[in-house]
């Protein structure tokens, strides 16, 4: 769906460049993550792809089509949700939508997709009314207006609460069993690893890892197992070497022997890699 060849970017007053020569592919069908702190390029990157910024070295093809050949037809296959979400507020939410409905040519079914994020019953409230949540929600719904086959989501839970935050998911997960490829960018890791087939961990300008979280997981986890059972009334925890562990006398006698609460490998999350592989932590950026 896109191939990103040695892509620079230099902003036109920096010295430094802030992209410096990314190289990867998104497959059709894909959801991609676009991970790293801010200030790493991740902004950047996206708005390159959907053809807010120019001026860049290196080649970006959608579709084996070099974009900045395509003309604005690009812009009837992409879906775009910025992190901050931006609408005319004293327009109703149904006012906003028909504007930029009139922008695309398709449409697509608004009324179904109002009723999933739970806004249809407030369709006719001025959007200065909504709460941040239901700004998030609505910034979706405009990301999906032209029934697009490639969508790119900044942050698109951040505010939700988990009920809210449970059906976008499971939204963009539909849109991808439908054909739809997906380029996410978000500092949520549980939402990157339940939703990501491949992720891509950028620092400074630069792609550092990238790989499926289930890989980058083994990668960077401890082949252990560690169980927790209770002995007189208090938990003791074990940990054992994965290796051999069919053969661990020990480990099986505990099993067998102990009231075991909680078995666990030494598999490591998504949050742990971030940090490592960024050395930012992901409150303080």
């Amino acid at each position: 769906m896109f191939k990103v060849e040695n892509l620079h970017f230099t902003y036109p007053k920096n010295k430094d460049e802030t992209i410096k020569g990314i190289s990867f592919e998104i497959s059709k069908g894909e959801i991609f993550g676009f991970l790293g702190p801010s200030g790493a390029g991740k902004s950047t990157t996206q708005k390159i792809l959907i053809k807010l910024l120019d001026q860049y070295k290196g080649a970006i093809y959608y579709n084996n089509q070099n974009i900045a050949e395509i003309n604005d037809s690009f812009f009837e296959s992409i879906g775009v949700s910025f992190e901050m979400p931006i609408h005319f507020s004293k327009m109703t939410a149904m006012e906003n939508i028909n504007f930029f409905l009139k922008l695309y040519k398709k449409n697509n079914d608004i009324e179904k997709l109002m009723k999933r994020v739970g806004l249809w019953e407030d369709k006719d409230k001025m959007v200065s009314e909504y709460s941040k949540g239901m700004k998030i929600r609505l910034n979706f719904v405009r990301a999906m207006l032209n029934s697009p086959e490639m969508l790119f989501l900044d942050e698109p839970t951040n505010g939700l609460d988990p009920t809210n935050a449970m059906i976008l998911k499971d939204m963009i997960k539909e849109f991808k069993k439908d054909g739809g490829t997906v380029f996410i960018t978000s500092h949520i890791m549980s939402d990157i690893d339940q939703l990501c087939d491949r992720v891509a961990f950028v620092v400074d300008g630069q792609i550092k890892e990238m790989d499926t979280p289930r890989n980058l997981k083994l990668k960077y986890g401890k082949r252990t197992m560690k169980l927790e059972y209770k002995e007189n009334g208090k938990t003791v925890i074990e940990e054992f070497p994965m290796d051999g562990i069919g053969q661990n006398q020990t480990f099986l006698n505990l099993l067998q022997t102990k009231d075991i609460e909680t078995l666990h490998s030494g598999e490591t999350t998504l949050e742990d890699i971030f940090i490592h592989v960024t050395g930012v932590g992901l409150n303080h950026e």
